[in-house]
């Protein structure tokens, strides 16, 4: 008797799925009658829509995918940085890094020159964003995106970028070259469609910024991303520091909060000038000396006794490609490891 409910549960259990599954994918047909429309409005072809939108399915993978995303639950555990750096500053990408550096390093000091935004900088990202071109992702771009978009959670980012990635196929990007992350970044510095339309750039002159497999582009849009960002030539991310003992943290507390990525910015200090900061005892780890007008705001990732780091407005511009204190922490990491 308990087999044969058991046999009953099951069945029932599946044909709820499958109901689940039909609507889905009826209301996903819906709605990309409805994003037609609007993407129409917003300039996208009306051959680019109908080669695209009839190809396209519900993809629940994605929507697992995202649900597990951290900014799905309400968890506010911070884990330790120590580890993430083991995992993404780590001798092979390091390594890796430095024979990029060492390949690219003409058109590198080039961009550089152009746009002030170091070159170590450029290869940290391309480094840490997809190890160097090795992983870049295979999920299909506009079913993705669609499929993020028609779920809801987070429609107001994942519609645009399915309209952008229509409006990359108009400017005419291959369709079959659209594969990235389930999340709909792609290439070689992992941009997402409205990104690539704003700053991806010709590095090499052949009227294509294909930053999918070459790197020459890749470069040219990463430093792009950053002047666009804000990045201020000749001021450093930041630096390792000495936090004196007995040193009064509750004179740094911040006064706002930043209405975006509020959990990243409420571990940073309030900002003082770095003459400001070596007056209160907080000296660079490698004896560095820099402008002291420089403004910088303090983070102890691991908290007091561990390593901390002066940050300068450059590493919000970091924060600006991922807002992560643990990301930022490791591209400025990795850039100055890479250059030694």
């Amino acid at each position: 008797m308990r087999i044969a409910k058991a046999g009953v549960a099951v069945v029932l259990a599946l044909m709820a799925g499958a109901s689940a599954s039909a609507q889905d994918a009826a209301g996903f047909q819906s709605y990309l009658q409805d994003v037609a429309v609007r993407a129409r409005a917003q300039g996208v072809s009306a051959r680019t829509i109908d080669a695209v939108l009839p190809t396209l399915t519900y993809n629940p993978r994605v929507v697992e995918l995202d649900r597990q995303q951290p900014g799905a639950s309400n968890t506010t555990t911070v884990s330790r940085f120590a580890p993430y750096r083991q995992r993404h500053v780590d001798a092979a990408r390091i390594n890796r890094g430095r024979t990029a550096y060492a390949a690219q390093r003409s058109r590198l000091a080039s961009i550089e020159r152009e746009t002030g935004v170091p070159e170590q900088i450029m290869v940290a990202i391309w480094g840490h964003e997809t190890n160097y071109g090795s992983y870049t992702g295979d999920f299909d771009l506009p079913r993705s995106l669609a499929t993020l978009a028609y779920e809801g959670r987070r429609r107001t980012l994942f519609e645009p970028e399915f309209i952008a990635t229509l409006k990359m196929i108009d400017r005419g990007v291959p369709r079959e070259r659209l594969k990235g992350s389930w999340a709909g970044a792609f290439g070689y510095p992992q941009f997402l469609p409205s990104i690539y339309l704003r700053v991806a750039r010709d590095g090499d002159g052949d009227g294509v910024a294909n930053i999918w497999s070459n790197e020459a582009d890749t470069l040219a849009s990463i430093a792009n991303y950053f002047v666009d960002a804000g990045w201020r030539k000749g001021q450093p991310w930041g630096f390792a520091v000495r936090v004196p003992a007995g040193f009064d943290r509750s004179i740094l507390t911040p006064r706002s909060l930043s209405p975006r990525c509020p959990r990243v910015f409420e571990r940073h200090s309030q900002w003082r000038s770095l003459a400001e900061w070596q007056a209160l005892g907080v000296t660079a780890s490698d004896g560095r000396r820099l402008d002291a007008t420089i403004q910088a705001t303090l983070i102890e990732p691991d908290g007091p006794g561990e390593t901390a780091y002066l940050l300068t407005g450059n590493y919000r511009v970091i924060l600006d490609y991922n807002c992560s204190n643990y990301y930022a922490l490791s591209v400025g990491l990795l850039a100055d490891a890479v250059a030694q």
